[in-house]
C-alpha cells in the first residue's frame, strides 16, 4: 500500500525534473536514489513509458558514446500537471504539517489519526 503512495511522488518528481531539462532513465533511477526511492529499471521503465502515452512526457532519442539513448522531457501537458500537483501538495502539507511530528503510526479510530 504505502508504494501506491511514493508510486505518486515519483512521478512528480519525475515530471519536476523532466521540466527542468530532458532526462534519461539511468539518470533518473540516480536522482530518486538521492530521495529515498530505490528503483530498478524494471519499474522505472514501465512509468516513464506511461507517463509519455498519457502525453505527459516526449521522448528524443540521441547517441552518446555509439548507442541510442532515450531521453525524455515534460509537454504542456506534463508541465500544467506539475502545477497542479505542487498546488495539491502545497495545500496537502498546509494541512498536515502543522502537527505531523506527532503523528504515531499506531492504529487509531477511523477517521483519526493518533498523535503521540
Amino acid at each position: 500500500m504505502i508504494r501506491d503512495f511514493f508510486l505518486g511522488f515519483i512521478k512528480i518528481h519525475i515530471l519536476f525534473h523532466a521540466t527542468e531539462a530532458p532526462v534519461y532513465g539511468l539518470e533518473m533511477i540516480r536522482e530518486l536514489e538521492t530521495h529515498g526511492y530505490r528503483l530498478s529499471p524494471g519499474t522505472l521503465y514501465p512509468i516513464l513509458h506511461k507517463l509519455e502515452k498519457r502525453g505527459y512526457l516526449q521522448t528524443e532519442r540521441r547517441i552518446v558514446n555509439g548507442k541510442i539513448r532515450k531521453y525524455y522531457a515534460a509537454t504542456a501537458l506534463g508541465r500544467s500537471a506539475l502545477v497542479e500537483a505542487y498546488e495539491k501538495a502545497r495545500e496537502l502539507l498546509g494541512e498536515i504539517g502543522p502537527g505531523a511530528e506527532g503523528i504515531s503510526q499506531q492504529e487509531g479510530p477511523p477517521g483519526k489519526v493518533k498523535t503521540k
